[in-house]
C-alpha cells in the first residue's frame, strides 16, 4: 500500500504544481513527463529484464513518425494509438532477431537496427522530412477537442499518459510476469531450469518497452508539433539509458527522477557554461562513484525496502 500512495502522491503533485509553474518550466514538466514514459520503457528492457539495448530510438521514432504521418490525414484520437501500436510492432519484429544473441552482441545488434531506421528515415526524405523533419499544423494536433498545442491541454494530456503509464509500470512490476522479469536478469539459467522460457519473456518484455517508447514518441509528435530525424538518432537511445541509471535502475519512479534531473541539469548548466555536457559527465561520475545503483535504489538499499 505504501508504494501505491506514493505513486498516487507523484500524480496528485504534478496535478497540483501547474497551478504555480510558471510558464517556460510548465511546458519543460509536460516534456520531462513524456519522456519519462519513454524511460519507463527502457527501464523494463534493461533495469527488470536485463536487455541492455542502444536501439530504443527505433521504437520511440516508430511511434512518433506513425503518429506524425498518420495525423495529416486522419484524426489524432485514431493516430496516437496507431504510433502506440508502432513502437510495439517494430520492438517485437526486432526482438524476434535481436534477441537469438545476448550481451554485448544484443546490444550491438540492436544499434544496427536503430541505424538502420535512421538512415531509412533520412533516404525516404520526400515522406519523412529527412533530417530536417517536418512540423504539425495547429489543426491536426487536436486530440478529443483538446488543442495539444496550447499550455493547459498539453500539460493535462501528458499528466494522463504519465499517470496511466506509471501506474502500470507499478501492476507489471508487481505481478507475476515481473517476478519472471526480474527472475531472468538475475538468473537466466537457473529460470530456464524452472521451466520459464528465457526467449518469450525477454520478447514480451521488449514488445512492452517499445509500447512504452511508441506511447512517449507518439505523445511527444502532438503535444510538440514536431517529427524529426534526430529522434531516431543514437542520441536518444542513450539518453534513456542515462535517465534510468540516474533514477535507479529496476526502480519504477527511478526513470521519472533521472529524466527531471538531467533534463534540468543540463537546462541549468547550459545557461552558465558551454560545457553543459562536461558537467552533466561529471555529475553521472560522481553518481557511478557514490551510488551505483542510482538515486532510488540507492534509497530502496540503504532502508527503503519496499519500493518496487
Amino acid at each position: 500500500m505504501k508504494a501505491l500512495a506514493l505513486h498516487l502522491a507523484l500524480i496528485a503533485a504534478l496535478l497540483a504544481v501547474q497551478f504555480v509553474l510558471p510558464p517556460y518550466h510548465y511546458t519543460n514538466v509536460a516534456r520531462v513527463m513524456v519522456l519519462a514514459v519513454y524511460a519507463m520503457g527502457y527501464n523494463i528492457a534493461f533495469g527488470y529484464t536485463g536487455l541492455l539495448s542502444l536501439g530504443h530510438a527505433l521504437f520511440f521514432a516508430a511511434g512518433m513518425y506513425a503518429t506524425g504521418l498518420a495525423v495529416q490525414g486522419a484524426p489524432a484520437l485514431l493516430a496516437l494509438p496507431l504510433g502506440m501500436l508502432a513502437g510495439a510492432a517494430m520492438a517485437l519484429a526486432v526482438g524476434l532477431l535481436a534477441l537469438r544473441t545476448a550481451g554485448v552482441a544484443f546490444m550491438i545488434v540492436t544499434l544496427m537496427f536503430a541505424q538502420a531506421g535512421y538512415l531509412t528515415i533520412l533516404y525516404y526524405g520526400p515522406v519523412t522530412g529527412g533530417d530536417e523533419g517536418f512540423v504539425l499544423a495547429r489543426e491536426a494536433r487536436m486530440l478529443a477537442g483538446l488543442d495539444l498545442s496550447a499550455d493547459g491541454p498539453r500539460y493535462l494530456t501528458a499528466l494522463a499518459i504519465f499517470g496511466v503509464a506509471l501506474l502500470a509500470n507499478l501492476a507489471l512490476v508487481r505481478s507475476g510476469f515481473g517476478r519472471v522479469m526480474v527472475a531472468m536478469r538475475e538468473n537466466e539459467e537457473r529460470s530456464r531450469m524452472l521451466g520459464y522460457d528465457p526467449f518469450r519473456t525477454k520478447l514480451i518484455a521488449l514488445t512492452l518497452s517499445g509500447l512504452y517508447s511508441g506511447t512517449a514518441g507518439a505523445a511527444y509528435a502532438l503535444m510538440f508539433g514536431y517529427v524529426g530525424a534526430s529522434f531516431a538518432a543514437i542520441q536518444y537511445s542513450i539518453l534513456p539509458l542515462l535517465w534510468v541509471l540516474l533514477g535507479g535502475a529496476g526502480t519504477v519512479l527511478g526513470p521519472f527522477v533521472g529524466a527531471l534531473l538531467m533534463f534540468y541539469l543540463i537546462d541549468l548548466s547550459s545557461s552558465v557554461t558551454d560545457a553543459s555536457n562536461l558537467v552533466v559527465g561529471v555529475a553521472l561520475l560522481v553518481l557511478v562513484l557514490f551510488a551505483p545503483k542510482g538515486i532510488l535504489g540507492t534509497i530502496r538499499e540503504r532502508g527503503a525496502r519496499w519500493l518496487p
